[in-house]
C-alpha cells in the first residue's frame, strides 16, 4: 500500500510538482516581501504571547518551498537548483533576523514573555516532527488532491518562530536564546531535507532534472523581465 502511494504518480504530476516548487521558491521580490511580513507577524506574536498571530505568520511564510527545492536539487544532482535554494534560505534567514531584531528593539520594551523562551529547548523530538513534516510536505506537494493541505504542514513544522527568536535574542543580547533558536531552526531544516530527499527518491524524481532546469530558466527570465520593467518605470 505504501509503495503504491509513492509509485502511482504520472509523469505529468511530477512535472507539475517541479514547476510549482521552482516557482514558489523563486527568490523574487514577492518571496522576500512575504517572508519579511511573516517574520514581523511572528515577532509580534512572540512579544504579545499570542499563538493565533504566530499561526497566521506561518500560514503566509514561504520558507518551506526553498527547503523542499534544496532536497529536490540534491536528489536530481542539479547544482544550480541546490545553490539557488541554499542562497534563498540564507537570504530569508537574514531578512527574518533583521525584521525580528527591529521589531523587538522598537516594541518590546526589553520584555519577552517567559512562555516564548520556555519553548526553546532543542531536542531530537523536534527533528522527529520535522522529519514527519518533510514526508508530509513533499507528499502533498506532489499529489494534486492533497495540495491544499500543505499550509497545515507549514504550521506543524514551525520554521518561522525560531528565526524570529534569533532576532529577539540578538536584541536582548542573550546568547542562550540565539543558540537555542538557531539549533531548533537547524534541526527543522535537517529533518525536512532528510525526509524530503527520501520521498523524492521513492517517487523517482531523479529522472526529472531537465524539467527542473527548464523551470529555473523560465523563472529567471520572469525575474529579469520584472527587474527591467521596474527600472523602466523608475526612469519615467
Amino acid at each position: 500500500m505504501v509503495l503504491v502511494s509513492f509509485n502511482n504518480l504520472s509523469e505529468a504530476d511530477k512535472t507539475r510538482a517541479i514547476e510549482n516548487l521552482v516557482s514558489q521558491s523563486t527568490p523574487n521580490q514577492d518571496f522576500f516581501f512575504m517572508t519579511f511580513l511573516a517574520v514581523l507577524m511572528a515577532t509580534f506574536g512572540i512579544l504579545i504571547d499570542n499563538i493565533a498571530v504566530l499561526i497566521g505568520s506561518m500560514l503566509i511564510a514561504p520558507l518551506l518551498s526553498p527547503i523542499l527545492s534544496l532536497s529536490l536539487g540534491i536528489i536530481i544532482s542539479d547544482g544550480k537548483l541546490i545553490s539557488r535554494s541554499f542562497s534563498t534560505i540564507l537570504k530569508s534567514m537574514g531578512w527574518s533576523i533583521v525584521g525580528a531584531l527591529t521589531v523587538t528593539i522598537l516594541f518590546s520594551g526589553g520584555n519577552v514573555p517567559e512562555s516564548a523562551l520556555s519553548s526553546l529547548q532543542p531536542s531530537f523530538l523536534y527533528m522527529g516532527v520535522a522529519i514527519l513534516s518533510g514526508f508530509a510536505a513533499t507528499f502533498t506537494l506532489v499529489k494534486p488532491k492533497l495540495n491544499e493541505r500543505l499550509t497545515g504542514v507549514a504550521i506543524a513544522v514551525a520554521l518561522l518562530p525560531p528565526l524570529a527568536l534569533i532576532g529577539v535574542g540578538i536584541a536582548q543580547w542573550s546568547w542562550v536564546i540565539i543558540t537555542n533558536a538557531f539549533l531548533l531552526f537547524l534541526l527543522n531544516i535537517i529533518g525536512i531535507v532528510f525526509a524530503s530527499m527520501i520521498t523524492f527518491s521513492l517517487m523517482n524524481f531523479y529522472v526529472k532534472r531537465r524539467v527542473a532546469s527548464e523551470s529555473i530558466r523560465e523563472e529567471d527570465k520572469k525575474m529579469e523581465a520584472e527587474v527591467r520593467e521596474a527600472q523602466s518605470q523608475s526612469e519615467l
